[in-house]
């Protein structure tokens, strides 16, 4: 299993725990005196377990997984797919901050910290579907 893959799939496990772990937290009743910010977490909810656990799990398995372009470069360039990896959980994690704070304190100006993170999701999966994309062939031609 090559080292992304194992990157990609440990890091998916990770984030369905956090997201698990936030939809007991959200689950709460209000006279738990929860902090504020807490209620804003909902959307990351999502976020943590469609990018974090699914979305990481499908790019992991498909890197490891897809047939080969060649016998020198089986699974395309790896600076790629290490780009794509930073890129996506950086967004995320982004994505986790900027949530409560936009919610909690929408007069702040944390906006652009969602917009960069869509920004680093949208271009990690790009980069992903540019690295995937020659794998997806007819049949292997032997280069």
């Amino acid at each position: 299993m090559p080292s992304l893959t194992r990157w990609y799939i440990k890091s998916a496990l990770i984030y369905l725990a956090a997201a698990l772990l936030l939809a007991v937290i959200l689950a709460l009743p209000p006279s738990a005196n929860l902090p504020l910010f807490i209620r804003y977490l909902n959307p990351a909810y999502f976020h943590l377990f469609l990018v974090g656990w699914v979305t990481q799990m499908i790019f992991g398995v498909i890197y490891w997984m897809f047939p080969i372009i060649t016998r020198a470069q089986p699974r395309g360039n790896a600076h790629l797919g290490w780009a794509s990896y930073g890129l996506l959980n950086v967004g995320l994690l982004l994505r986790v901050v900027g949530e409560p704070l936009v919610g909690a304190r929408p007069e702040a100006g944390f906006g652009w910290l969602l917009a960069v993170s869509a920004l680093l999701q949208w271009l990690a999966a790009v980069i992903f579907v540019i690295l995937a994309w020659p794998r997806v062939k007819e049949k292997y031609r032997g280069g």
